[in-house]
């Protein structure tokens, strides 16, 4: 789940432009007129940056949310996980991302793909919730 091999990153010292034209499912001419401002992905992305942290996703229970292998999640520790929420959580020494569900005092992590069964968490198993996934970045390549 968690990937702890490091990876080159940009220099963030050369910004990202961010195009004021809105597209439907084009490019924006990158003609210099359309520039709005540097971007800053920080600021779309991190509402609280000494609770939030970036994990990777292993596994492919769920890919009907969106959250595919590969992806990296924004998981925010701030937010207060309600049922619905997309979480990152440590059930019994592993860490699993699932949707919460609470029903009637149970704790369920359903999955979004059929092809895996929700886990209802008994007592007495360990289990901490981490935090709430804010955002989902993946590559189409």
């Amino acid at each position: 789940m968690l990937s702890d091999t490091p990876s080159s990153s940009p220099d963030p010292d050369v910004p990202c432009m961010l195009y004021a034209a809105r597209v439907h499912a084009g490019f924006p001419s990158p003609a210099d007129d359309f520039i709005d401002k540097a971007l800053d992905l920080n600021e779309h992305l991190i509402a609280h940056p000494a609770a939030t942290f970036f994990v990777k996703v292993q596994g492919d229970s769920m890919i009907d949310a969106g959250i595919h292998p590969g992806a990296l999640l924004v998981v925010d520790r701030s937010l207060q996980p309600r049922s619905g929420s997309i979480i990152l959580a440590i059930l019994d020494g592993e860490f699993t991302v699932k949707r919460l569900k609470k029903d009637k005092g149970q704790v369920i992590l359903c999955p979004e793909n059929p092809r895996y069964a929700p886990v209802t968490v008994m007592p007495g198993q360990d289990f901490e919730v981490w935090g709430v996934v804010r955002h989902v970045i993946r590559s189409f390549i």
